[in-house]
Parts: structure tokens; sequence; C-alpha cells
């Protein structure tokens, strides 16, 4: 699932999980993931310098064309969770992101993700180039 080379970028959001968002068992439901994956991408587009909402304001829209999730242990109710972004590539029309959620009780991933998303324009609903300014501050954090 993820490419084989180092990441570009890294971006880690810290949540905890709710008791609204467990099943009978304890375990966090499988649907939120993608949720959690979300807010820890909006973070991590904040943290460029850009957040969702002022792209929205400039008529970008990302929709997501791509979602892979792969469970391989249960996050439990009130648990501290890290939910890590990596970034392999600068995106050009494409934004393709990669996911750890890790918690203290275990050393490797309890679950791994990738979501793709398209940058789009809100007018046409075509797919377009990344914004200049997401770009350039992608960029910028790299280069350091």
């Amino acid at each position: 699932m993820f490419p084989d080379k180092d990441p570009i970028f890294s971006y880690t959001h810290q949540l905890r999980s709710r008791y609204g968002e467990t099943d009978q068992m304890g375990y966090v439901y499988y649907g939120r993931y993608l949720e959690y994956f979300e807010e820890a991408r909006t973070e991590m587009i904040r943290s460029l310098g850009l957040p969702y909402a002022k792209l929205e304001q400039n008529g970008i829209m990302l929709p997501v064309i791509h979602t892979q999730v792969d469970y391989k242990s249960p996050v439990f109710y009130d648990e501290l969770m890290d939910v890590e972004v990596l970034l392999f590539d600068i995106p050009t029309v494409r934004l393709e992101t990669y996911y750890y959620v890790k918690t203290e009780r275990r050393e490797v991933p309890h679950i791994q993700g990738e979501v793709e998303l398209c940058f789009m324009k809100e007018d046409t609903r075509k797919p377009c180039r990344a914004p200049s300014d997401f770009v350039n501050g992608l960029k910028e954090v790299v280069s350091d």
C-alpha cells in the first residue's frame, strides 16, 4: 500500500477515541478511521498555511477518489491515538496521503491506510492542478 521510498513530509495529529465511536466490544468502529484520517489531513493542510476553508474560498475542492484501510489491531475506547499523515510526492492534480494510527499500547500501527484526493475546480467540477500556495508551502517545509 505504501510507496517503496521515504516520505517527503510527515505530520502527526493526536486525538482520543470517544465512547460514541466504539462498538459493543469497546473497539473503535471501523468506519471511524476514515474520519480520523480526514481530521489529521485537514490539520496537516492547515499546518502548511492553507486551511481547507481557504481552498474552498478560492474555488478548489478536494473530493476523495480512492481509499484503502488495513485493520491490524483494534483501538479501544478512550485511547490516545497518533494519526500520522505521510506524503511521498509533491501533488500535481492528485493528493496521495498515507496514514498510520498508533497508540502507546503497541509498537507497530493498529491501522494503516491510504486516501487519494483530486484537486477540482468548484465551478466546472473538473480536475485542476494543486494550488501554488499549497505546493509552495509543502516545498518550503520539505526543503528545510
